[in-house]
């Protein structure tokens, strides 16, 4: 017994070294706190965008231990000075995240008290600010208060989620999956047909409703397809519509398209995970429908300009959504007493999660609601002001969006499409402000998407000087050529 617990006391002090000392702790901080100003002070004057490059091996890991001084300026140099910074307002590009800082201090004491938020018998305090977040959703997109939600990572997990309750609730199974209908928008984001993939409805019919000259749902083709497929004899059960597409910023006629789903007894999915939080903007009459759906997902790290890794799904069916996910374990039995909906274990495939409600939580009972309205609104300006000095310079411009996302190009003579590819690639190389491409009816675009929380009338201005020099620099290489 002697050498057991002298093998013990060698192993204990060698694993002590995990807990480190109060005096190493501040130390950590003091640094760590050092490189976040920096970082946050440099972002106004830094490129938005470095074209990738392979990290070098200072990133393996080998066992050698290295000093924090020495990692930070690893992490600096492989990581954050390569590819698009997305904690920059520069990043006008994908849909960006947006990272305030008071989110990032919410994680780090998410991380440090370390709470199992997955059932509230393990730790009520965090549960309860997980369900208290679901509840400001259900009340900001007026949902009731018997639905249940979940805090994902992002809107992928969240459709999945939304979209495994109705396959449930319509039991779209066996021979029936390939009868089964769907309706979707070219422009639904491509999460939508991946989770169908994996969760088993690869081979239902999907049927692409044709767009308005906005990006929008037909109505009247919807309406159509769905009594042609029920004539048919096959099975329509869900339409997903978007609040806000990445490509095009166009929120689909969700009005209209909830009457066509309950008088079908369709289930009505809305897909708002980057557009759903202007709805506490100007811009909330075209949101009119949304309370209608029976499934919604919305993303803080987008609209609320939080960290990425946060998404939200609320549900108005929570038996659909219980059979989906609910189950039951003997090691649990002490918290089988729990309310179903109050334990988030119990409304995602996920039992391990992260306390992510903290990180919305902290943020609105630190600034409130105001700044992130002023914030939204703010884009919504600065994209009326971005087209209108595009099309100044002599570009054409998309539709006027609902939203903050639009698209632009430079109409050249000859080879348009292939000509704008070059002028992006110009745009990449210069760095200053990212911005990214797309094709919508078959014409290649630059697309712009405003939402990060520093993207000020500044940035725009930054963009549009970048636009035009590599435009510039572009026509002149183009006439040495010829």
């Amino acid at each position: 017994m002697q050498e057991l617990i002298q093998q013990i006391k060698q192993l204990e002090e060698l694993s002590n070294q995990l807990e480190v000392s109060e005096f190493e702790r501040e130390n950590t901080l003091k640094q760590v706190s050092a490189y976040t100003n920096q970082f946050i002070n440099q972002l106004p004057v830094v490129k938005a965008f470095n074209e990738a490059s392979k990290p070098s091996c200072g990133l393996e890991i080998n066992n050698i231990k290295k000093s924090l001084h020495q990692l930070l300026e690893i992490y600096q140099k492989e990581v954050v000075e390569k590819g698009i910074i997305a904690a920059s307002g520069g990043h006008l590009g994908y849909i960006p995240g947006g990272g305030i800082f008071n989110a990032s201090i919410a994680d780090f004491l998410a991380a440090v008290t370390n709470p199992y938020a997955g059932i509230f018998y393990a730790s009520p305090g965090a549960v309860t600010i997980e369900n208290e977040v679901i509840d400001w959703l259900k009340k900001v997109f007026d949902f009731p208060k018997s639905a249940v939600g979940n805090l994902a990572s992002g809107g992928s997990i969240s459709n999945l989620i939304a979209l495994t309750a109705a396959r449930d609730k319509h039991q779209i199974k066996n021979e029936k999956i390939t009868k089964s209908v769907i309706y979707l928008s070219v422009q639904v984001h491509h999460c939508i047909q991946k989770a169908l993939r994996i969760i088993g409805l690869e081979d239902v019919i999907i049927r692409y409703v044709e767009l308005d000259e906005k990006h929008k749902m037909k109505i009247d083709v919807l309406e159509q397809l769905v009594e042609n497929d029920k004539a048919n004899n096959l099975n329509p059960f869900l339409v997903v519509a978007s609040a806000g597409t990445t490509d095009t910023g166009a929120i689909d006629p969700l009005d209209e398209i909830a009457t066509i789903t309950k008088k079908n007894k369709l289930w009505f999915h809305v897909d708002a995970a980057y557009g759903g939080f202007f709805i506490l903007t100007s811009k909330k009459a075209l949101f009119k429908g949304i309370e209608k759906a029976d499934s919604l997902v919305i993303d803080p790290h987008k609209g609320m300009f939080l960290p990425y890794g946060l998404g939200a799904v609320l549900i108005k069916d929570k038996e659909a959504v219980f059979h989906s996910n609910h189950y039951l374990a003997n090691y649990m039995q002490d918290a089988q007493n729990d309310d179903l909906s109050y334990s988030p274990a119990n409304v995602s495939p996920e039992l391990t999660k992260h306390f992510r409600g903290l990180r919305l939580w902290l943020p609105l009972q630190l600034h409130g609601i105001e700044p992130f309205v002023a914030c939204l609104e703010e884009k919504l300006l600065l994209t009326t002001y971005f087209r209108k000095k595009l099309v100044e310079m002599g570009f054409n411009v998309g539709p006027t969006p609902d939203l903050s996302v639009s698209y632009f190009w430079y109409p050249f003579k000859e080879n348009e499409n292939e000509q704008n590819k070059l002028l992006i690639d110009a745009i990449h190389k210069d760095g200053s402000v990212f911005l990214s491409s797309s094709i919508i009816n078959e014409k290649f675009v630059i697309r712009m998407a405003i939402l990060s929380f520093r993207t000020k009338l500044s940035t725009i201005d930054r963009a549009l000087t970048m636009i035009k020099s590599s435009l510039e620099k572009y026509k002149k290489e183009l006439f040495k050529t010829r």
